[in-house]
């Protein structure tokens, strides 16, 4: 059984997973069953699981996939419905974790999932390059819920209102971007520190520059931060971490930026060239199953 590149988990009960569960289609089983559900091929290096229950609260999912995908780090992905109190539509990835003292969706408080930046950065910019057909804003939301995991994750998510279903345009670019991504091996890879909980400035410079964020500390939770929490934010950021990013010098002055690594100068990373992304499901995906 060959390792898979990363797994996308789809969730039943999440309006996005389903959609982006019937445009992938049913693949042939891989062989792994995790609860009696097949694990499915769905493109080269790429396998689907659905799950009955909701993923935020799918705590330790890893434990059930097999031992060496496991110790390979193999990265989970999870489409979903990005939901705010202000309603806003927008394409969003972020990483997993509750960097506060609370955990009320999923995961525990002060424990942090490991990031898949550059599998991360490879999914905002597709999202990106798709969204002026889908007509809505891209961007990365800071660390916030769970599940807990322990091996790296990220979520990538269609937002709206409540009473609105998620946009077919939107979730057929979720489609096509979680079926067809990869790594940059020449991203720079850094930990995010300050500024809103959309992170303006470190999704811009993902888009343009040859940098992708692991963990991302926003400004809100820094006064809070215990000093374990903010070194687990860094040591799960990447092994091949390259330094921090904050929002605003500020930021490096605070007595925690002591639990991670030196600041890295945004300009040390080169700039990007934009490309297409391709589209690995349209009109010939197999029909949705189990």
């Amino acid at each position: 059984m060959s390792l898979p590149n990363y797994v996308i988990v789809l969730s039943d009960l999440d309006p996005v997973a389903s959609a982006v569960a019937l445009r992938l289609g049913t693949g042939p089983s891989t062989g792994v069953l995790v609860d009696g559900a097949p694990v499915r091929d769905v493109a080269p290096g790429v396998v689907a699981l659905r799950r009955p229950g909701r993923h935020i609260f799918d705590e330790r999912l890893d434990a059930k996939l097999p031992d060496a995908w496991r110790a390979a780090m193999v990265p989970l992905v999870f489409p979903s419905v990005h939901r705010s109190e202000r309603g806003d539509e927008a394409l969003t990835v972020h990483p997993l974790g509750n960097p506060g003292p609370t955990a009320e969706v999923g995961g525990r408080p002060g424990v942090l999932t490991p990031a898949a930046p550059r599998w991360m950065a490879d999914g905002l910019r597709r999202l990106e390059e798709g969204a002026a057909k889908v007509g809505l804003p891209t961007t990365y939301e800071a660390t916030h819920h769970g599940p807990e995991l322990a091996v790296p994750a990220f979520f990538i998510e269609v937002g709206g209102s409540e009473s609105l279903p998620p946009r077919e345009s939107a979730t057929s670019l979720i489609a096509d971007v979680v079926s067809s991504l990869e790594e940059d091996p020449h991203d720079r890879v850094v930990l995010g520190v300050g500024g809103g909980h959309y992170a303006p400035h470190f999704t811009d410079l993902t888009k343009r520059r040859s940098l992708a964020f692991g963990h991302i500390l926003a400004r809100h939770v820094l006064d809070d931060l215990e000093p374990a929490v903010a070194r687990a934010a860094w040591e799960s950021t990447g092994p091949s971490a390259s330094g921090v990013v904050y929002a605003r010098a500020a930021d490096a002055e605070r007595s925690i930026a002591a639990q991670w690594g030196k600041r890295f100068r945004e300009g040390d990373a080169p700039r990007r060239e934009v490309r297409p992304i391709p589209s690995e499901t349209g009109d010939g995906a197999r029909s949705a199953g189990t």
